[in-house]
């Protein structure tokens, strides 16, 4: 008699397997871009949390299928627990399910309405344009993808929490300054994976400019808080603690350089991006 519990095993492997895939991403991709959301929404249903949550993760998915088919080599030596470099599954079945899962996305998409599909589409033009066509050696073209990677997500999860086919002035004031700090800072996730980038022949910013990226991330931080305390009218007491945040945030990166200290700069980073779309929202 076939033994019950072998498919029960087999279903808690794929399933393992699936999280290695997001695992990494959910304290910087998934519940900062939640967070962004309900922070901008103008008002938030439980319904379409639960929506928003599962869209923005399976898109969370596609990105990590598509971005590991094509990095699996790296992977080796800054994240061996993955499913592809330990062996869980192969490429080639990495890319199937990564075309299969595109379509699925488009189509769950397509259910939410006009702006949501837009979104979708936006983000698997720029995961083609990152991974497929090689943008991601470039540190422009490179940039310029994860921008509209990281907007695509924002703009999605909002419109569903918005339970519209579009955003407000408000929200659509915060999506574009959300895209132009992620486009002048998001290089702060590329120091952690300088070895893995060099193995690779990727150009970031911080093998590119070991000194001027850290130097450069000192001074942005800080301006940028100062910028979106103005753009936001927070008082001095809010503007200041603003300031003194980004700039906590670039000095660590600028005085530890190690990888793990800058693993942790970078969820230090994201968290105090979550605060600064959440403490407005809070204000007014």
């Amino acid at each position: 008699m076939p033994d019950p519990r072998i498919p029960f095993s087999r279903l808690a492997f794929h399933l393992e397997t699936i999280y290695l895939f997001t695992r990494s991403d959910y304290k910087t991709i998934f519940f900062p871009v939640i967070i962004f959301a309900v922070a901008i929404a103008p008002s938030v249903e439980v319904k379409q949390l639960i929506h928003a949550a599962i869209w923005v993760w399976i898109h969370l998915l596609q990105f990590n299928l598509s971005n590991q088919a094509h990095s699996a080599h790296e992977d080796v030596l800054n994240k061996p627990w993955r499913p592809l470099p330990s062996g869980r599954i192969t490429v080639d079945e990495t890319s199937r399910f990564r075309w299969l899962l595109l379509i699925v996305c488009l189509c769950l998409s397509g259910w939410h309405g006009a702006g949501v599909l837009s979104a979708s589409a936006v983000f698997s033009l720029a995961e083609i344009l990152h991974e497929d066509l090689r943008f991601n050696s470039d540190p422009v073209l490179r940039n310029l993808c994860n921008v509209g990677g990281y907007l695509a997500f924002e703009l999605g999860a909002t419109v569903i929490l918005s339970s519209k086919t579009s955003v407000d002035r408000t929200s659509l004031v915060a999506l574009l300054s959300s895209g132009l700090l992620i486009l002048t800072t998001i290089h702060a996730q590329d120091f952690a994976d300088v070895n893995g980038d060099s193995l690779s022949g990727r150009r970031t910013f911080p093998i590119i400019a070991p000194e001027g990226s850290r130097l450069y991330m000192l001074a942005a931080l800080p301006i940028w808080s100062i910028a979106l305390s103005m753009l936001w009218g927070l008082g001095p007491l809010c503007g200041t603690l603003f300031f003194l945040a980004g700039l906590f945030v670039g000095s660590r990166y600028y005085q530890f350089r190690d990888e793990r200290h800058d693993q942790s700069s970078y969820l230090i980073y994201n968290v105090s991006c979550d605060v600064i779309w959440i403490v407005p929202h809070i204000i007014h």
